[in-house]
């Protein structure tokens, strides 16, 4: 359903950055904001992000 479009380089870090978010909700200003890093965390780990898919980037080598 829907191709792989995320390189390994972008993928650590959408990973990170999605971790770092989320340690938000539990540490520092407490605020449900940090789940916003549900976003990269999942795209990072399924590899697939549908607005790259909408504007046609691929940082996945073939």
């Amino acid at each position: 359903m829907f191709a792989t479009n995320v390189g390994s380089a972008d993928r650590v870090i959408r990973i990170v950055l999605g971790l770092i978010l989320l340690s938000l909700t539990m540490v520092g200003p407490q605020t449900p904001w940090g789940l916003i890093g549900l976003v990269p965390l999942l795209t990072g780990l399924f590899r697939t992000c549908p607005l790259y898919s909408l504007i046609g980037v691929n940082t996945c080598p073939k």
